[in-house]
Order: C-alpha cells, then structure tokens, then sequence
C-alpha cells in the first residue's frame, strides 16, 4: 500500500520540466511551449558577481534577479552608458532592454531607483549558454584571462573591475566549459569508432565462448600452473629474505630490534634491521608450508573442483543457450533502473515554487524569508527595506506531503532493490533449473528435456515466484539498512564525536558481511528451489547444513573457480584491449588505412576494454552457476546414492572415478 501511495504521489505531483528546463525569478519556465518564455530558453543573471559558484548558479540560488532571454549578451554596456545616450543611440537601448524586466520600457526612470528596483541590470557582459544559463564568455589570451579580448570592464557602479572578478565569482565555470569541449570530442570518437567497439565486444564473446570450451580440457593445467606459480614465487621470496638477513650482517645498527627503535613513520628504517627480513623469512616459510599441506592433504577435494569446472563446461555444451540467459536479466534489470530513475526525477520535483524576500539591505529582517508574489507589494516590507523583492527561490513546500518526500525517495530505493534482486534471483534460479535437469539426466544429453531453460524459466515463474520474491525481499531489507548507514555517515562526517563515527563503522562492517551472507545463501537456495520446489526457508535450511557437511570442499572448489574465472576475464578483457590498443593507433598495418581518426584513443581503447571484462563476466556469471548447481547435486547425490543398482549415482564417470569407485551402474552409462 505504502509503495503504490509513493508511486502515486510522485506521478501526480512531479513535474521533470523542473530539471528540463531553467526558472526564472518568477517560478516560470525558460522555453516551454505555448507560454510567454516559449523563445526565451536561456536563463540570464542580472549580476552574476552575487554568485559565489556555479553550484549556486546551477542550483538557481544566486541572490540577484534571474531573466529568460531568447540569447546571452554579445557586448560589453552599463545601464548608466545606456541610458545617457539613448536619445540619439536608440539602438544600444533596445539591444540593452531586452535583458531588463518585461514590459520595462522607461530609461528616464533614475538610475539609482532602476538599480534598487532591479528593473534592469547595471552591466551586460559577452556571455555564452551553457546549461541553458548565459555565463561569462571567458578565453585565455598568451596566458591572461580575457573576456571578449577584455581584462577589464566597468560594473555600472561606478567602478571598473577586473575579469578575475567573474571568474572568482563564478569559480569553476572555464573548467566546466573545457569540460564541455572534452565532452564534445569524445562523442566524437563514439560516433566514428562505435562500429568497431561492437566489432570488440562480439571478438570478447567469442574468446569468452573459446575459454569456457578450453577450461572443459585445461582447467586443471591452469590450476596446476597457477599452483605451482605460487609456490615459486613464495619460494623466491624466502630465498631474497635470506639473502638479505645475511647481507646486513656485520653493518652497523641492523642487530638492532624493533622494540629499539620504536614507532617510525618512514617504514624504510625497518628495512635496515636483520630483525624485519628474519620475520619475513618465517612468515613466508610458514605460508609455504601451509600450502604445500593443503595441496598433500586435499589433492582429491582439489580433483573434485577441477572435475566440477569440467563437467560445468560439458553441461554449457550441452544447453548453450544458457550462455545468453544473461540478456534477459540485463534488460529485466535496465527496466528496473529506468522505473526508479523516473520515480525519483518525478519525487523530487514534486516540490511548489518557493518564493523569498530579496533584499539589497543586508540588515533588512526579512531576508530570506518566504513571501507570496501576489500580495507583495502589499505588505510593509518594501517601505521597510526598500528594494526588497519577492523573488522565487527553490521547489519545495511545507505541506505534510512535501515533509514527507524523503521517505518515498527511501521508499523508491527500497522498491528498486528489491525489485534488481528479484530480476537476479530469477535468472539463478532459471539457471539452475536448466543444469540441474543435465546433472540428474541418467543419460547424458539423451535423458535432457528439449528446452531445459525455458522449462525452467517457466516453473520458476509459474511455482516459485513468491519464494524468489521473499529471498529478494531479505536482501533488499539488508541493503536499503546499508545505504541508509552510509546516508548517516555522510551526514556525519563533520562531527567530531568519535565513538558515533565508530558505532556507525562497526555497523556497516557487520551488515557489508551479512549482505554477503545472504547472497551466499540466497543463492544456494534458489538452487535448491530449482532442485525439489520447496519454499525459501526449507530450501534455505537445508543448503546450508548441506554446505556445512561439506564445508571443505566449498572453500576448495570457491577458491579454484573464482581463480579461474578471474583469470578468463583478465585474459579476455586484456587480449582484447592489446588487439584495439594496436588497431586504435594504427599499429596493425592491414588494418591501418581502416582505423578512425579520433581525437582520444583511450575512449573507444578503455570502452572495448570494461566492455569487454562484463561481457566475459556475464559468461562466466553462467558458468559459475553452472559450477555451483553441479556441485549442490554433487553433495546430494552422495548423500542420497551408493552406487548401487538399487541406488546408482548420476554424477559422470570421471567424477566416479575420482571417488575411487570401482563401476558406475550399467543406465550410468554417459553417452
């Protein structure tokens, strides 16, 4: 209820035109069609030396009167100029007024009363648009900043300033306009080279499809590889401890101990002592040690891991369509990204126009406060403080509804999660399905169903919808705690109460590890959901003490996946990122009088690169399900079977023979 009342409130309150498009001082929109401002789509700042940043700029908070106009000032003028010679200069007039207020027609109007009034602006400078705001036109000029060729120019005050001025004034702005520039050239670059960044993305799948083929035969000449790299290296490491230990003998001031010298910021001082390298020396014999009793003591568990990794690469073999399952979620997901994003823009532009007294009188006691523009001029303030104006301020309001607004934005967020965890949840557990029907096949692929991840998809849609939903629901709970800590933390930043900086450290700390927890769990339940069709908490229950029993072997197989997979993306993404580095710079000479000419190699370079690790990681995302399903059927199927004919195993045969088991059952058979 509480999700369709946020839902509800932000479509019928919000308005996105609040973010479209600039406000004036009025609350009117620059712009928008069928009013007034429909030709005035720039907003104007009668005296931007009263912004201090173009964050106030941007968050149209500068305390001077703002205009639509049809286009910025192109020239340098002062009310004061203006007005003296607009009887035999009316042009300069009529260019001047149309930056003054609408319907301001009177350059007799005395200077002093214009200024207070703010009917027009004391100066005009060179602007330019940018984000739909007129902002100084600032160029730098052999090394000086300029304005229209310009270090200087009068404020219509009686003074002439300096264009360091402005850009104090409006700090920032020239970085934001390169910026701009920046940003221009590399849509450039994408529209030139995206053809060929599709061409990298699509050699990334086929390398990531090559590798998963490849790891059926190598995953244990990886592994080995990797083992044995280890190993090595630790062993190079003890042997440069000794050698230094043994080098700083006789030297003076290295028997010293660390106790001797105390704490030193400069950790290099401890490099000089025989104590440190003879600690290091221990530490890397110890670790050394360790591992070599892993690899004596679990050789056969590490056996399994690898027949695991293999069997997932026959499995993905076997249903290749699994490999494009990730699509769907990525489009599930994309939908989910776009509803909350619209929900939000919709929220938090739900706000009234603000209206608050201007004031050129910094001791005015009504500065700042709110006012109605309708009954202004009514009131006493303008006698009080004269040329006081009611001027508009910000979105907002003071309604239950407005006070309210950031709990439906946490409300929204919460939704969002929960629905992103939802759309995960049932691909895991579609995925599942799919390779769970291919471990439990007595003859493999004779025994697989015919569409094995559609069927899947459709049970867990038609029979498991609510079970995903709840795990979903867990997940989400625990996530929105955690953003709303790390909302807190931000908000506590300047504090100097320490303990609250700690108590709220501990906090995230613990719910980052019970995140993890219930992905973990999460996600073997939604295995077990694909498996027996049981509810959460019974599928939940009973994959954990399943786990539990076989605690080893998932640490084990853990380790060795994720070294595997991690070593695929790495490969895929670097392999392909060389290739486009080579081809980006014209380096391959078949292919040179074929590569774009762009502006920034490293755009489309650094896009093919990141493209490329997440398409390898939404492959080996499959492949990692798959491993996991496999393995989850693995343990149930030695705790449920002996082997026997009665009871026969359905695991494939050099699983079998990695157990030491003498035959599998005759319908074993893998075909």
């Amino acid at each position: 209820m509480f999700k369709e009342m946020c839902i509800f409130a932000a479509w019928v309150h919000g308005d996105p035109r609040k973010v479209i498009y600039p406000t004036d001082s009025y609350g009117q929109f620059c712009g928008q069609k069928d009013t007034l401002n429909e030709n005035k789509t720039i907003l104007f700042y009668f005296n931007i030396l009263k912004c201090a940043s173009p964050i106030v700029l941007i968050n149209l908070q500068c305390p001077t009167t703002q205009l639509c106009v049809s286009k910025c000032p192109d020239r340098f003028a002062t009310y004061i100029d203006v007005q003296a010679s607009y009887r035999y200069k009316p042009d300069q007039w009529n260019y001047f007024r149309q930056f003054c207020k609408p319907g301001f027609n009177n350059p007799r109007k005395s200077v002093a009363q214009v200024l207070r009034d703010e009917d027009c602006p004391s100066m005009i400078i060179p602007s330019r648009p940018f984000l739909k705001r007129c902002f100084p036109d600032f160029s730098t000029k052999n090394g000086v900043l300029t304005v229209a060729n310009q270090t200087t120019f009068k404020d219509g005050r009686g003074k002439t300033r300096n264009v360091t001025d402005l850009r104090e004034a409006a700090n920032g702005i020239n970085n934001v306009l390169d910026a701009r520039s920046v940003g221009m050239k590399i849509f450039e670059d994408y529209a030139i080279s995206w053809y060929w960044i599709l061409i990298g993305l699509f050699i990334a799948m086929i390398v990531s499809l090559l590798f998963l083929v490849l790891l059926r035969f190598t995953a244990g000449v990886l592994f080995w590889i990797f083992i044995f790299g280890v190993i090595g290296i630790i062993g190079y490491g003890i042997w440069h401890c000794y050698w230094e230990y043994d080098h700083l003998k006789g030297i003076p001031g290295s028997d010293l101990t660390v106790y001797d010298i105390g704490f030193q910021t400069d950790f290099r001082v401890y490099l000089q002592l025989r104590q440190t390298w003879l600690a290091f020396m221990i530490i890397l014999c110890v670790v050394e040690v360790i591992i070599i009793l892993m690899l004596i003591f679990l050789r056969n568990r590490i056996r399994i891991a690898i027949a695991l990794l293999k069997e997932g690469s026959r499995a993905i073999g076997y249903i290749m369509s699994t490999l494009f399952y990730p699509i769907v979620t990525f489009i599930l997901i994309a939908i989910c990204i776009s509803y909350w994003a619209v929900t939000a823009v919709f929220l938090a532009t739900s706000g009234e126009p603000v209206y608050k007294v201007m004031a050129n009188q910094t001791l005015c006691k009504y500065a700042n406060l709110t006012c109605d523009p309708e009954t202004f001029n009514t009131t006493n303030v303008t006698k009080l403080c004269p040329g006081a104006q009611c001027t508009f301020a910000f979105y907002g309001g003071e309604s239950l509804y407005h006070k309210y607004i950031f709990i439906f934005q946490l409300a929204n967020a919460f939704v969002f999660l929960w629905l992103v965890n939802f759309a995960i949840a049932l691909g895991q557990c579609t995925l599942a399905g799919a390779f769970a029907s291919y471990y439990w096949a007595s003859r493999k692929p004779a025994d697989i169903p015919l569409w094995p991840l559609f069927s899947s998809f459709g049970r867990a849609i038609r029979y498991h919808t609510g079970s995903l939903a709840f795990g979903a629901l867990i997940l989400a709970i625990v996530q929105l705690i955690r953003v709303i800590l790390e909302y807190l933390d931000h908000k506590l930043k300047g504090t100097q109460n320490s303990f609250t900086r700690f108590l709220l450290c501990c906090l995230k700390c613990c719910f980052w590890c019970l995140e993890r927890f219930l992905k973990f769990i999460n996600r073997n339940a939604y295995i077990m959901i694909a498996i027996y069709g049981k509810n959460f908490c019974t599928s939940a229950k009973e994959a954990f003490f399943l786990l539990m029993r076989n605690v080893v072997r998932v640490a084990v197989l853990d380790k060795v996946t994720d070294f595997l997979l991690f070593l695929g993306k790495i490969l895929v993404a670097g392999g392909v990122g060389v290739l486009a580095f080579f081809f980006f710079t014209q380096r391959i000479p078949v292919f040179a009088q074929e590569a774009p000419t762009l502006n920034y190699y490293w755009v489309p370079l650094l896009t093919v690169i990141i493209g490329s690790y997440l398409v390898a990681h939404g492959f080996f995302s499959v492949y990692a399900m798959c491993v996991d399903t496999l393995f989850l059927c693995f343990c149930e199927d030695l705790e449920r079977n002996d082997g026997s004919t009665a009871k026969p195993y359905f695991m494939s045969a050099s699983l079998h023979r990695i157990l030491g088991k003498k035959e599998l059952s005759p319908k074993k058979t893998v075909g």
